[in-house]
């Protein structure tokens, strides 16, 4: 069965247009911090001590942009994203969209938001119900908002949002069980798509599908976007695919943003020591090249989020860590034009 099969041009509503004035971020992200309680106990429950998954996170997100957010496993990558969809509220700091603060709204009040952001998840089989059809997943949101008022404007519009996401129509009476990995991701950005959202999280997106499957779906969503004016929040530790799809990086360790730049600066003059040595863990398919260039070894192991070090969270395996990276936290500071890094050697 074929991972493309229908891609011909088809009449889909674009995205609605951000409602945000020229220059103000469609996604505003001030200080975020999100610290998981750890307990002990079976009857009495009582909180030991505090996981600082995502810890003092700030940044913005400009209409119809990408931002790449690299970063090893458990840095807090997955739980940012989650806590600006408000599948998890966050322990303090605020989360703007359109220029409206999210803070304190449930339920009724974040639905609004909620059908303009969306999510793609890793997982291209776990995140769809096995008990449902290809058709009964995608067009399940837009019976819920109302967007379509008959079982035949439901099936038409699946059908649309099938051939927009690259899978023959055909295959909507089919389970997620029947169809190859590819074709399942490709189910999630159709559904994603399936109530019109102006900003899209995605999570990891391609990195449980084969190299030649993830270009074609990193692909498809460079086409959707220039399409239907999306904003892309990419969360990957691929640097190679957040390179290709990102007009900016981030990067995070251990819970913080450690730097913050445009995609090709970022990668051709990081200033970071844990962003050089991740851009160094990248191979370079000329072995010639690859032989002379120099690689960044890091010592140690992450420390756990329970206890993270003072100061700098990453000095006890830098290079550069020096007394002052053990006593202050740095500043997140903008070292050259639209490029910000919180580090006291970046100079």
């Amino acid at each position: 069965m074929s991972e493309t099969s229908s891609t011909h041009p088809v009449s889909v509503p674009r995205a609605p247009v951000s409602g945000t004035p020229a220059g103000v971020p469609l996604v505003e992200v001030r200080h975020l911090k999100m610290h998981f309680p750890v307990t002990s106990g079976i009857i009495a429950r009582k909180v030991v001590g505090w996981v600082k998954a995502v810890d003092d996170v700030s940044f913005s997100i400009q209409p119809g942009e990408t931002l790449g957010l690299v970063g090893e496993s458990g840095c807090g990558k997955t739980t940012t994203g989650r806590c600006i969809l408000r599948l998890i509220d966050p322990t303090a700091g605020e989360i703007l969209f359109e220029n409206q603060s999210l803070e304190g709204l449930k339920d009724k009040a974040l639905r609004p938001f909620r059908r303009k952001m969306q999510v793609i998840f890793q997982d291209p089989y776990s995140s769809l119900n096995p008990r449902m059809t290809i058709g009964q997943i995608i067009g399940e949101a837009p019976r819920v908002y109302g967007l379509t008022r008959s079982n035949q404007e439901t099936h038409d519009r699946v059908a649309e949002l099938m051939q927009l996401a690259g899978l023959d129509p055909s295959l909507h009476t089919r389970y997620p069980h029947e169809l190859s990995g590819g074709q399942r991701q490709r189910v999630g950005i159709a559904r994603a798509l399936s109530i019109n959202p102006t900003f899209i999280v995605c999570d990891e997106a391609v990195s449980a599908l084969d190299v030649s499957i993830q270009a074609q779906i990193i692909n498809l969503l460079e086409d959707l976007q220039d399409r239907l004016g999306l904003t892309y929040l990419f969360i990957a530790h691929d640097l190679a695919v957040v390179r290709h799809i990102s007009d900016r990086v981030a990067v995070m360790y251990l819970g913080k943003m450690v730097e913050l730049a445009p995609s090709g600066q970022l990668y051709s003059e990081p200033l970071h020591p844990y962003t050089q040595a991740l851009l160094s863990a990248v191979p370079i398919p000329d072995p010639e090249i690859e032989a002379r260039r120099d690689h960044v070894l890091l010592k140690g192991e992450v420390p756990s989020p329970l206890n993270p070090p003072a100061g700098c969270v990453f000095h006890p395996r830098c290079p550069l860590a020096s007394d002052v990276c053990r006593e202050a936290i740095p500043e997140f500071l903008e070292k050259l034009p639209g490029h910000r890094v919180a580090c006291h050697h970046a100079d």
